[in-house]
């Protein structure tokens, strides 16, 4: 049995960190984990535009410790008034790596996203022309569908034809829960990819139903059976290129999780790396982790790989039970629990 592992350092490519007090209260955890992360625009209001992007960027930096090395990477907010030069400006700034497309009423802050898709085509045409990737919130939002099934029906419906007909636009499908979504990553044509979450990858729709409803468990997309997580596991594991970690730690305060009408999402990010080391664990898979944490989503977004190393050591650590203060106390994932690894060193 292996008991420590040594790998590049990862990157997160799916990260909320909200603004004001509560991006104060979370950045740190990314910060400590990641070199790298893909930063979602859902703000209020959205970031729409490429200096929103940039202004909120600074925010993130300004939030974190003077030497700090964690580089914010943003995503720009897919509305239906996105112009070419929007485009043409995002794609040529390093601190913008991609546009975000939200469903409208898909998930937290999701609004202002895309009610007809098929009224983004000329947007997606420019983002194609200057290589800009669109990364997808694959759920439909259709009151008649299940909503176990949202993500099947989005893939069917309105993600395959935007994959074949803007051949050259690489397209990422984010927080994927389904066998469904892995599947359709797999056979898809080149510039495909898809991100994985750790509490996917852990949790099934038991974990937040069986016993009484858990609402820390909560998320959007929600969890899916065990054959679903399964599959995620497998894909995670396989060493694909095509799929990556994505934690989209979505912190919300603890008072808006445990209410009448919870907030969706999951808070993983003081322990991220620990968690997915130890799916990889129960795999047998630790030699595939570098490359699903550390290689192949700096390679699809064609980023140089980080220098430096971090070493995981398996020793059982306690999880904290809540950060912050007042109302912007946070609850994450395993609050009062364990972990079965734990970050021992980093370098860069």
């Amino acid at each position: 049995m292996t008991d420590s592992i040594t790998i590049s350092p990862p990157d997160d490519w799916h990260l909320h960190l909200r603004d004001g007090p509560m991006l104060e209260t979370v950045v740190g955890h990314s910060a400590s984990q990641f070199t790298r992360a893909m930063v979602m625009p859902n703000l209020v209001p959205p970031a729409t535009q490429c200096q929103q992007l940039l202004d909120y960027r600074q925010r993130i930096l300004a939030a974190l410790p003077d030497d700090s090395q964690f580089n914010p990477i943003m995503a720009l907010y897919l509305t239906d008034q996105l112009d070419e030069a929007e485009i043409s400006e995002a794609a040529s700034n390093p601190h913008i790596g991609a546009v975000k497309l939200y469903p409208a009423g898909a998930t937290t802050n999701s609004d202002a996203g895309i009610g007809d898709l098929q009224a983004i085509y000329p947007i997606l045409e420019w983002m194609e022309k200057h290589d800009l990737p669109l990364l997808v919130h694959g759920e439909v939002t259709d009151p008649e569908i299940d909503i176990f099934d949202r993500e099947t029906v989005f893939l069917e419906r309105h993600l395959q034809p935007i994959v074949d007909t803007f051949t050259n636009l690489r397209v990422v499908l984010e927080h994927i829960t389904t066998a469904h979504g892995i599947a359709f990553v797999e056979q898809a044509r080149s510039g495909v990819g898809g991100t994985l979450t750790a509490h996917h990858l852990l949790l099934n729709r038991n974990h937040m139903l069986v016993g009484g409803i858990q609402p820390h468990h909560y998320c959007l997309p929600v969890l899916k059976r065990e054959s679903h997580r399964q599959a995620l596991i497998a894909a995670a594991t396989s060493g694909n290129p095509r799929f990556f970690a994505g934690t989209d730690s979505a912190p919300h305060p603890k008072s808006e999780k445990e209410s009448a009408c919870g907030c969706a999402g999951i808070y993983t990010a003081p322990i991220a790396v620990e968690l997915y080391t130890e799916v990889f664990d129960n795999a047998n898979s630790l030699n595939r982790l570098e490359g699903f944490l550390s290689h192949h989503g700096a390679d699809f977004y064609r980023l140089p790989r980080n220098p430096g190393e971090i070493t995981l050591q398996r020793n059982p650590c306690p999880v904290e039970r809540e950060f912050g203060q007042d109302e912007q106390r946070v609850v994450p994932l395993r609050a009062g629990g364990w972990c079965q690894w734990q970050i021992l060193s980093r370098t860069n």
